[in-house]
């Protein structure tokens, strides 16, 4: 495809797949000639294998990182995204071209790389996203459920109808619904084998920290995370005859670009290791539990928050509001403390009033 037809506008909307291509294959080694290392690791666990990863709409996003990083492991990468999401938040949308471009550097070999732009929340959705991710790869290997609903939210006393279904469309049924189909697939339709090649695919969503301290002002978002770490074990159960694991990981709070110096100062006291997660943090727990090395592995919520300290009060700062990227669980206080903070990147010197 020239370069020319790449930069072509592209449609979206609920079923329009106008964008579903490969892009040029990286001249990096290809995996038959990398060689295993003395400890017996293979350096492209991946190779051969293709990942479905939604939510992948900006460079300085988790859902990039987990595409680059798999990449890295020598995996074909279908990427969703669904930029007006992006648009229509306070940090605004990148340039999908620009983000295509990024991860496609990363591929290995004969490794391949398809994006797909689609509304989770629309009806039918999350099924037709894995139908086309199959079709254009032959068969998905793995899937990582990344996307979510930043905002509209809200306390107890200002929720709505609207706001909750909102919020589960994205956080949890679309989830849902893509591992269903996920799991539909033709080549998990035997029983799976006995011994190490029983596993035959990976299922990874994201959750938050809903579950290890309040998200105050986020009633919908923390239900419906709550919800998919809640169903991690069924799912599980439900798959692991087919050769299918399911994890869920609490990725704890990730700066995607948002965070400022004064933030930093504000909360530095909660983060013992001296920084904020980054996006490849998350991706490295992740993309490991897709290889073989996590194959016992499944029905496990995994909290991996770089030893938050979401307990120890926060450093006095100036009164602000920010919001933040999706999927990016931040840092809450407890009631009691003299200072307030939540997941929206609110930092007030007094508890916060409706």
């Amino acid at each position: 495809m020239s370069p020319a037809a790449r930069k072509s506008p592209r449609t979206r909307g609920p079923s329009s797949y106008t964008r579903l291509h490969d892009h040029r294959r990286s001249p990096r080694t290809p995996p038959s000639t990398v060689p295993v290392s003395p400890a017996g690791r293979d350096p492209l666990p991946l190779a051969g294998r293709t990942l479905l990863v939604t939510g992948v709409s900006r460079r300085i996003g988790i859902g990039h990182a987990i595409a680059c990083r798999a990449a890295d492991y020598g995996a074909s990468i279908v990427a969703h995204h669904y930029r007006p999401h992006d648009a229509s938040q306070p940090w605004g949308a990148d340039d999908i071209d620009a983000v295509m471009d990024s991860i496609r550097s990363h591929l290995v070999g004969p490794a391949r790389l398809v994006d797909i732009p689609a509304d989770l929340a629309a009806p039918g959705e999350p099924a037709r996203v894995v139908e086309h991710a199959a079709a254009a790869a032959g068969h998905l290997d793995a899937l990582v459920c990344n996307q979510a609903m930043s905002s509209p939210d809200g306390s107890l006393s200002e929720m709505t109808e609207a706001v909750l279904d909102a919020h589960w469309a994205v956080d949890a049924r679309a989830s849902i619904l893509l591992a269903q189909a996920f799991a539909a697939q033709e080549g998990f339709a035997s029983p799976a084998p006995s011994g190490s090649a029983r596993r035959r695919g990976s299922i990874v969503f994201l959750t938050s920290g809903q579950g290890l301290g309040p998200l105050p002002g986020e009633i919908a978002y923390a239900a419906a995370k709550a919800a998919i770490a809640g169903l991690t074990p069924t799912i599980s159960e439900e798959l692991i005859d087919a050769g299918i694991t399911v994890n869920t990981v609490n990725p704890g709070p990730v700066d995607t670009g948002y965070v400022t110096e004064a933030d930093r100062e504000a909360t530095a006291v909660m983060f013992p290791q001296g920084r904020w997660g980054e996006p490849d943090d998350a991706a490295r727990l992740i993309t490991w539990l897709l290889t073989d090395e996590a194959r016992w592995i499944t029905g496990q919520v995994i909290n991996s928050e770089g030893g938050f300290a979401r307990w120890r009060p926060l450093t006095a700062a100036p009164r602000r509001r920010r919001t933040c990227a999706p999927c990016m669980p931040h840092p809450t206080a407890r009631p009691a403390t003299p200072t307030h903070f939540d997941r929206n990147f609110r930092i007030d010197p007094e508890p916060r009033r409706f």
